[in-house]
């Protein structure tokens, strides 16, 4: 019995060895404080590993004029994922917001017209036979192939599109949990369908800009037709969110110089910008803290570039720190407090006993002989 009772008290020992050997460095750091003290208390502490501490990054507003600044010569949907993700390097790109009128999104630049000709003109010498493509055009929703690419426009239409339309109506017409279970059945096949719609189809609104840039993860918004009204919705939008303190870095999309003041009032408020535009010497530019072009956002110039104008930032911030700034206002306390202390002082010397020693300020003139100097003068005489 004694035997089974050891052997049972050294298995325990064992296990419990296990348990310790397998808990976290800090876990078992404590259980051992707690069950062996130890002189060498300190040196363990060292020994222990550091914590991950948690690294906290700036918050990115993007802010887009499109009436200035459209990608004319560039898909939309690149632009502005590139565009995002080159500001990603200055930190968390929270806001990513684009301002327009209805003559922005309507407007089609000369290379898409181009496409669009030349598209035209290949579908008409298919049409005759003239020219057979490689490879069969293939419908990216039921897998179909065709030799032409008006049969492949032509079925998309009559059927994708009215099923898709189908779709819409049915989820329209729902209400409640109906409405939530028939748009998670229908999103996959939505996808898809507007997937294959953004090649087979032409925009019928000018060339598709609002929605590429809200397929990017933009929040676009249409303003009236009035002058300069896409440039204070935006420069309204960058002031609310300023008072707020919600954004600790701005990236503006423009070339327009009515947002100095904007960017002027960004840097009082100890806020980074950037400047995207294709202005080399403009007033935007010169204001902001950078710069970058459409070209170096696109090649992915800007992308590389940013991480040497994050630390030239940190560098400017701890050489601001340690600047000497004239306050008027804290010198004007620091002077008084000093005079002050020394009043103080004074009142402390002046209230004692007055030393017999100090010579004490005679309030006669100086050509009239004290006293006592008189009589040391008149002793002196009668020796003589």
């Amino acid at each position: 019995m004694v035997n089974l009772i050891k052997v049972r008290n050294f298995i325990s020992a064992i296990e419990s060895n296990i348990v310790l050997n397998d808990l976290s460095p800090i876990v078992g750091f404590f259980r051992y404080c707690h069950f062996e003290a130890h002189s060498d208390f300190n040196s363990n502490i060292s020994s222990l590993p550091s914590l991950p501490t948690k690294k906290v990054s700036k918050t990115v507003g993007i802010f887009w004029d499109l009436d200035n600044k459209p990608p004319k010569s560039f898909p939309p949907y690149d632009a502005a994922v590139r565009l995002k993700n080159a500001v990603a390097e200055f930190g968390f790109v929270r806001y990513m917001i684009a301002y327009a009128n209805r003559h922005a999104f309507s407007y089609v630049p000369p290379e898409v017209m181009a496409q669009r000709k030349e598209r035209k003109e290949l579908n008409r010498l298919e049409r005759k036979g003239i020219v057979k493509p490689s490879v069969p055009y293939k419908c990216r929703v039921c897998g179909r192939k065709f030799h032409t690419n008006e049969r492949l426009i032509n079925h998309f239409k009559q059927i994708h599109e009215s099923e898709q339309r189908k779709r819409l109506n049915r989820i329209e017409s729902a209400r409640g949990k109906k409405r939530l279970n028939l748009v998670a059945q229908y999103s996959m096949k939505m996808e898809k369908y507007r997937n294959a719609a953004r090649d087979v189809l032409t925009p019928k609104i000018g060339y598709g800009l609002a929605g590429e840039l809200k397929r990017a993860g933009y929040w676009v918004r249409t303003v009236s037709d009035k002058p300069q009204a896409a440039d204070v919705a935006l420069r309204n939008h960058m002031v609310d969110l300023m008072d707020k303190k919600l954004v600790d870095c701005i990236v503006l999309v423009s070339d327009d110089s009515d947002f100095i003041e904007v960017l002027k009032e960004a840097k009082l408020r100890c806020l980074k910008t950037v400047v995207v535009g294709d202005i080399n010497d403009g007033a935007l530019k010169r204001t902001a803290d950078a710069s970058f072009s459409w070209q170096e956002i696109m090649k992915g110039k800007a992308k590389a570039e940013a991480g040497s104008v994050v630390e030239r930032w940190k560098d400017k911030d701890i050489l601001k720190r340690l600047e000497w700034t004239y306050d008027p206002a804290t010198e004007k306390e620091l002077c008084y407090s000093d005079f002050e202390s020394e009043d103080s002082d004074l009142e402390e010397f002046f209230s004692g006993d007055e030393d017999s020693s100090v010579q004490q300020e005679n309030p006669n003139p100086w050509w009239k002989l004290q006293p006592a100097t008189r009589g040391v003068n008149s002793f002196s005489q009668s020796e003589r």
